[in-house]
């Protein structure tokens, strides 16, 4: 009996034994075997945490010329770009935009350019900027900006900016001149600032990023016994949604770009000063001394920005403004003071546009 149980007992030793090695060793074979089974998982699995956005605009004078043949341009180039950041550091969304906005001046400092003109971004333009015509790869601008912006999805600053360039600024990698041919220096800049500006705004992960820019040029004026300004004033705004429509972070900034002109048609501006937005401007803007809040711009923005966070698109356009575009609500006016309308409608472009 002694020795029957014996026997029962070593078999079973040994066949639990060989079930355990069975495991250990095909457990990896196993997993191999159902790799699609764990990337749809990994994939179907939604993002967790927050993320950090940020913006960044870097704007250009230089292409601004004198009257010649009758006609001077006054020319600002923004470059601007939208990120959400992920805990790692790395860019989860990416939109890139940029507006040229050129005003044309006659030889006797006349502003040419109706100040009513309708600035559009090259974004909004599509087709109607008309690189694709030019393109050795048939692709607009828009298009070419799309396929960037998702190129450094999933890399860190430090990345983007190793990205290589030529003497001429265009992308070398073979992988990112099938899709990009412009020059890229600039995106690569603003990219780089945008994540270095990135902050905690309230973004969660899988949350649409949306950017909005809204311009105008109607603070153009003639050259008198003054010079004439030739002036791009440019809103933006960078905002992410929740599924429920709901704006979980919002940033806006604003530049007044501005050119000089003489009444004989010259340009007096320096073309290589430095643009900044009123939110690196900050004090040096020079509002807070006039503000009866003494509020400085950025900080009045920044106040609208946090306002308009829970609320939806509906909302946020159906905010109360007096005939001035000022808000007349009484939260809203304890830390805002500016005119506001340009805010809503740039928020209004950026949720509406958002991926």
């Amino acid at each position: 009996m002694k020795k029957a149980l014996a026997a029962f007992l070593a078999a079973t030793i040994t066949a639990v034994s060989f079930a355990g090695c069975g495991t250990t060793t095909t457990a990896s074979s196993a997993a191999a075997s159902q790799p699609a089974v764990s990337s749809q998982a990994a994939e179907s699995t939604p993002a967790s945490g927050t993320w950090k956005t940020g913006l960044a605009v870097i704007t250009s004078i230089a292409k601004s010329t004198d009257v010649k043949d009758g006609k001077g341009l006054a020319e600002a180039d923004s470059t601007v770009v939208a990120v959400a950041v992920d805990q790692d550091g790395k860019i989860a969304k990416c939109l890139i935009d940029a507006v040229q906005s050129k005003i044309e001046f006659s030889d006797a400092g006349k502003v040419l350019t109706p100040l009513d003109t309708v600035v559009k971004s090259k974004q909004e333009l599509g087709t109607e900027y008309g690189l694709g015509k030019a393109s050795g790869i048939k692709k607009e601008w828009n298009e070419q900006a799309d396929a960037f912006a998702s190129y450094v999805v999933g890399k860190t600053a430090d990345e983007v900016k190793g990205i290589a360039v030529d003497s001429e600024g265009k992308a070398t990698d073979k992988e990112l001149t099938a899709s990009v041919t412009i020059h890229v220096g600039d995106f690569i800049a603003a990219v780089e600032k945008a994540v270095a500006n990135a902050a905690d705004n309230g973004a969660k992960a899988d949350d649409k990023l949306g950017l909005g820019i809204e311009t105008s040029i109607s603070g153009s004026k003639d050259a008198g016994t003054e010079d004439g300004l030739a002036q791009a004033y440019s809103y933006y705004t960078v905002t992410t949604t929740g599924a429920d429509g709901k704006i979980t972070s919002c940033i806006i900034d604003a530049s007044q770009t501005n050119v000089n002109f003489s009444k004989a048609g010259k340009i007096t501006s320096d073309l290589k000063a430095e643009q900044k937005t009123k939110n690196e401007l900050g004090d040096a803007y020079g509002m807070k001394k006039a503000s009866k809040i003494g509020k400085e711009w950025n900080e009045e923005a920044a106040a609208f920005a946090k306002y308009v966070v829970g609320k939806t698109l509906d909302e946020v356009k159906g905010i109360a403004v007096d005939s001035e575009g000022k808000a007349t609500d009484k939260e809203l006016t304890a830390s805002v003071t500016v005119h506001v309308g340009d805010f809503i409608k740039v928020i209004d472009k950026a949720v509406s546009g958002a991926k």
